[in-house]
């Protein structure tokens, strides 16, 4: 189902630590829409979390699940949606985000994506020795995707969440409709 212009929700893609969650909610509360997060939309319907999803039921299990969410959040219209960093690695996902929204990629330089991922004990991926090999690895294997899904694309390397934001802001009111 493709909605009209007005309809059209705004979905926030890029790798973890790029700031969709902060991001998104920024823009929303601008705008006035709704927010969802994939990420914390599967722990709060399933009530564990992604990396329980992934060791009981691996990466497939997850992606069936988010690829189920990501069908039903775009079914909604007004939303801000960010979307988790592999969202895209689905070609099913990529279709229904595509045709279903205004997509902003937001990018974010491999050194501050380690530093905003630290801690992170949700992101399964990174439950390993040497993250800074799976980052780069995740970068080398998506980055292609989010810049050609991209309508809008933003760094947000040494930026505060409002002038993202506002960076997003004043591309879609200088968007025509």
């Amino acid at each position: 189902m493709v909605k009209s212009k007005q309809q059209q929700n705004i979905i926030l893609i890029g790798p973890m630590g790029a700031g969709k969650s902060s991001v998104g909610k920024y823009i929303a509360t601008q705008l006035g829409m709704e927010f969802y997060d994939t990420d914390e939309e599967i722990e709060k319907r399933t009530g564990v979390s992604i990396s329980w999803i992934f060791d009981i039921e691996g990466p497939e299990g997850f992606s069936k699940r988010e690829e189920n969410l990501v069908k039903e959040l775009v079914g909604l219209s007004n939303i801000v949606l960010a979307t988790g960093g592999g969202t895209i690695v689905s070609p099913y996902c990529r279709d229904l985000l595509r045709e279903n929204g205004k997509m902003i990629y937001l990018k974010v330089s491999l050194e501050l994506q380690q530093t905003r991922t630290i801690n992170e004990s949700r992101r399964p991926l990174l439950q390993v020795p040497d993250r800074e090999k799976v980052l780069i690895q995740l970068q080398e294997e998506r980055e292609h995707l989010y810049e050609a899904l991209a309508d809008f694309c933003v760094l947000t390397d040494k930026r505060g969440i409002p002038a993202v934001g506002n960076d997003i802001l004043n591309w879609l009111r200088e968007r025509p409709s």
